[in-house]
């Protein structure tokens, strides 16, 4: 289920952007008849119409995100608060320039934010937030969380330059299907190769623990 939250807005930006890509002009009406005031001159076009409803229903999703957790009274984290300042500033562009060149930019921002953090974190300051993640289940080397706190650095990094790489060298539509699969598929095999990595240099005693 938290993984699912956490996926929420990409799940929907993508389906409002699919499904708008088929109703055009219902959509471009709807948004200039209730959204006009959000938009550089108060109409929205057939064109751009599908990206720019995908565009408000993140922003939506990602706000809803923040005010669940609230309720809920459960923790906010930082790159969540970071994601939806994020999204309100730069879908907020894309909605009254009528360009999607701003939201595009959103997956880079934050993954060269998360690479930042990492490099601070645990290159810098030796905090070891991995292993903090992973609730102190694993026991490695020194060495060993350094080599992946670099890894995760250079991911992040290269995701970044990866998504930019897409949104302005490939259509609209295939970005937003990157942006679903691509992104997310590069993620988890990335993630994947790290606990393989994880597994094989762990200490001797957590070895024996997970046999």
């Amino acid at each position: 289920m938290k993984i699912f939250f956490d996926l929420l807005p990409i799940i929907l930006f993508f389906a409002s952007f699919k499904w708008a890509e088929g109703h055009k002009d219902l959509v471009a009406h709807w948004m200039t008849q209730h959204l006009g005031f959000a938009v550089s001159g108060g109409a929205v076009g057939v064109t751009e119409a599908p990206v720019l409803l995908a565009t408000v229903v993140v922003i939506v999703a990602t706000l809803l995100q923040v005010v669940v957790l609230k309720a809920m009274r459960k923790p906010v984290d930082k790159m969540l608060w970071a994601g939806l300042v994020i999204v309100v500033v730069l879908g907020g562009l894309t909605l009254w320039f009528h360009d999607e060149t701003f939201i595009k930019w959103k997956p880079t921002v934050i993954y060269w934010m998360m690479a930042l953090g990492f490099l601070v974190t645990e290159i810098v300051l030796g905090r070891k937030m991995l292993a903090q993640m992973m609730g102190g289940q694993v026991d490695a080397p020194d060495s060993v969380w350094r080599t992946l706190g670099w890894a995760w650095v250079l991911f992040f990094a290269s995701m970044g330059v990866l998504n930019l790489w897409v949104a302005f060298n490939f259509p609209l539509d295939t970005w937003v299907s990157f942006k679903m699969w691509g992104s997310l598929g590069l993620t988890l095999v990335f993630t994947l190769a790290q606990g393989l990595y994880l597994s094989r240099h762990m200490l001797p005693e957590e070895n024996s623990k997970a046999d």
